[in-house]
């Protein structure tokens, strides 16, 4: 075997390690109210609710989007929807992704929204109003499936 053909050998091996750099934003997180599940969806990053944290007794899923501006979306379960819109995905800097929005269930408003993976490997997930600004920081979860069919949640390590 050549040495050309030895080198073009080892780039087809790496590649996958080359270009697998892991997609931080991708998985389940904690909020503070929730456990959302961030994913590709036609081209586009999107954040679903895929649990809530309610008073004990309370079905998660009786939880309407109650707050919402749009009268028409009120009795739609909070459960399921898509927090994120205009967040292209994939981007070359998968850590920091700007320009998108997010929708606040709590109050039932649409702000303009920024995502960045913090060196603590948490989500800071940026809502601005004009020129006011708030934000959350997300924890990484790992989903656990149980043999019955349930889920359980751990906080990544």
């Amino acid at each position: 075997m050549g040495f050309k053909n030895f080198k073009a050998l080892i780039l087809i091996a790496l590649t996958p390690f080359i270009f697998s750099e892991e997609d931080t934003m991708l998985g389940y997180w904690l909020t503070s109210q929730s456990i959302v599940q961030v994913k590709e969806c036609d081209s586009m990053l999107c954040a679903t609710i895929e649990h809530l944290f309610v008073e004990e007794g309370v079905d998660p899923k009786s939880i309407l989007d109650s707050n919402n501006k749009d009268e028409s979306l009120r009795s739609r379960p909070l459960i399921g929807i898509d927090l994120l819109e205009g967040f292209s995905y994939p981007q070359k800097n998968k850590k920091h992704l700007k320009n998108g929005k997010i929708y606040d269930p709590g109050r039932g408003r649409i702000f303009k929204s920024n995502l960045s993976i913090l060196d603590n490997g948490n989500l800071k997930v940026e809502g601005c109003l004009l020129l006011v600004c708030g934000h959350e920081e997300w924890q990484a979860l790992e989903i656990i499936f149980n043999e019955d069919g349930t889920k359980t949640a751990e906080l990544k390590k």
